[in-house]
C-alpha cells in the first residue's frame, strides 16, 4: 500500500486543492459556399456570431486510501448575430441550437457534472465526462464543448504508461442542451447503438519516441482499432526532425447499423524544425470501400490530413498535405504564431460503397475519380503581460474546392478566448 500512502500525503483535500475558472469565449463563423448551394433556408451561406461562458470547478479529493472528488461544467452560449437564414441549419457549422421554425435560439445551456474516486493513482469518473483519446475525443472546435455521459478511467501508475478506457452511453453536441441517448457518426448520421466503449493507453517508449494503441465499439455499428506513433530527434539546439504515423481499422458490428465494411484508413508524416519554422510533409490513404467515419463534431480523428474542413477520408483517396508554421517570438512578437497548410485529395471511388455511405451523381451512378484540396491560413496571437494576459485572438481562414461529391467554400473564423482563474 505503499503507493496509497504515497497519494494521500500528497493529496491536500477536497477544498484545498479545489479550482474554478471561467473561459469566455467570443466565437465568429462565416461559410460561403461558392457552387450555389443552398442551405436547408435556401441561402448560399452561413453566418453567425455568438458568445460562450464556460465555467469549471474540480475539486480536490478527500484524504484517504480512496479520494473522492466532483468536477462541474456550466456552459451557456449567447446568439449575438444570426438569423433563420443563416444559421447553418443541415450543416456542420453547428455554433447554435435551431427551433421548430429553424431560427437560432438567444440562448441555451448546460449544466454538467461528474463523480471522481482515485485510487493506487487510478482515476474513476462517473456523469459527463470528456474523453480524450485517437477513438473517443470530445469536440472542441465550436462554442461549447461536446461531452458524452457515462464512465471512464485512467491510470497513470507506470510512469511511461498512460492507461485510458471508458463506457459511455448518450453524447452531447456542442449545439445542444440536452444529452440525447443515440450517438451520431459524421457520414452515417444517428446510431441507435446502446453504448460505445473504449480503452487503450500511450506509451513514452523514450525522450524521442510515445506510442498508442487504442480500441473502441459502438455497439451494434462498428469495432474500431488505433496505432499511432509521434517521434521528435533533436539534431542540435536549434534543428530537430519530426515523424508520425497514425493507422485506423474499423469493422462492422453486431446488427451492422452503419452496413457492412471494413475501412483501413493510414497517415504517415515527416518534418523539420529549425529555430522558429517548422515545416511538415504528410501522405494519407484510405484503402476501403467507404467514408472512414466517427463520431460527429468529435475530434475523433489523428489523420494528418483532417485539418480544418476536409478529412480526406473518402473510399480509396489518396492525399497529400504541406504545412508551414513559424513562432514569431524570435523575431520580436512573443505570442504570435502563423500557420498555412495545403491540402490535395485525389482518387475516391464510390463505386463498391454500402448504402449508407454511398455517393451518387445526378444520373444516379457512384462518384468515381473525385478530387478535391484545400488551404488554410491561421494567426494566433496570445497577450503575454498585463491585465489581458491570457487572452488569445485566433483567425482562421478555410478555401476548398472539390468535384462532384464535397463542397466548394471559403470560411472565416474568428475565435476570442480570455480565460480568468477565479479559485
Amino acid at each position: 500500500m505503499a503507493g496509497a500512502a504515497l497519494e494521500e500525503k500528497n493529496s491536500q483535500g477536497f477544498f484545498e486543492d479545489s479550482s474554478f475558472s471561467i473561459v469566455n469565449r467570443n466565437y465568429y463563423f462565416n461559410r460561403d459556399f461558392k457552387k450555389g448551394q443552398a442551405n436547408s433556408a435556401g441561402n448560399g451561406y452561413s453566418e453567425t456570431w455568438a458568445h460562450g461562458l464556460l465555467g469549471f470547478f474540480k475539486s480536490g479529493y478527500t484524504q484517504g486510501t480512496v479520494g473522492v472528488g466532483i468536477d462541474a461544467v456550466g456552459l451557456l452560449g449567447l446568439r449575438l448575430d444570426s438569423g433563420k437564414g443563416r444559421s447553418g441549419i443541415g450543416g456542420s457549422v453547428n455554433l447554435l441550437p435551431v427551433d421548430d421554425n429553424g431560427s437560432p435560439t438567444d440562448e441555451y445551456s448546460k449544466l454538467l457534472g461528474a463523480i471522481k474516486v482515485k485510487l493506487l493513482e487510478t482515476e474513476f469518473k462517473f456523469g459527463d465526462v470528456f474523453p480524450s483519446t485517437p477513438v473517443v475525443h470530445y469536440g472542441g472546435s465550436r462554442l461549447l464543448p461536446e461531452s458524452f455521459k457515462g464512465i471512464t478511467l485512467t491510470n497513470s501508475r507506470l510512469e511511461a504508461l498512460t492507461i485510458q478506457g471508458g463506457r459511455l452511453h448518450a453524447m452531447s453536441q456542442p449545439q445542444e442542451s440536452e444529452t440525447g441517448s443515440d450517438f451520431v457518426t459524421f457520414y452515417g448520421g444517428q446510431v441507435s447503438s446502446s453504448y460505445l466503449s473504449y480503452l487503450g493507453g500511450d506509451y513514452k517508449i523514450n525522450e524521442y519516441l510515445t506510442s498508442s494503441l487504442y480500441t473502441s465499439k459502438l455497439d451494434d455499428a462498428w469495432r474500431q482499432y488505433y496505432f499511432g506513433s509521434i517521434a521528435s530527434y533533436p539534431i542540435n539546439d536549434s534543428l530537430a526532425m519530426t515523424a508520425g504515423f497514425n493507422y485506423y481499422r474499423s469493422i462492422d458490428d453486431g446488427k451492422k447499423l452503419l452496413g457492412e465494411f471494413t475501412t483501413n484508413i493510414w497517415s504517415v508524416s515527416g518534418g523539420i524544425v529549425a529555430g522558429a519554422h517548422s515545416l511538415t510533409l504528410s501522405y494519407q490513404r484510405n484503402n476501403s470501400d467507404n467514408d472512414f467515419d466517427y463520431l460527429r463534431q468529435s475530434d475523433s480523428i489523428y489523420l494528418n490530413n483532417s485539418i480544418q474542413y476536409s478529412d480526406f477520408n473518402s473510399p480509396e483517396e489518396q492525399s497529400v498535405l504541406l504545412r508551414y508554421d513559424i513562432n514569431l517570438a524570435q523575431y520580436g512578437i512573443p505570442g504570435l504564431t502563423l500557420m498555412t497548410r495545403y491540402g490535395k485529395g485525389w482518387n475516391a471511388d464510390y463505386s463498391n460503397a454500402n448504402p449508407v455511405y454511398m455517393r451518387r451523381d445526378e444520373g444516379g451512378l457512384p462518384l468515381t475519380d473525385q478530387r478535391r484540396w484545400e488551404r488554410d491560413i491561421e494567426a494566433r496571437y496570445v497577450v503575454q503581460s498585463g491585465p489581458a494576459k491570457d487572452l488569445s485572438i485566433r483567425l482562421r481562414q478555410a478555401t476548398t474546392r472539390a468535384s462532384q461529391f464535397e463542397s466548394d467554400l471559403d470560411e472565416v473564423r474568428i475565435i476570442t478566448e480570455y480565460p480568468l482563474s477565479i479559485l
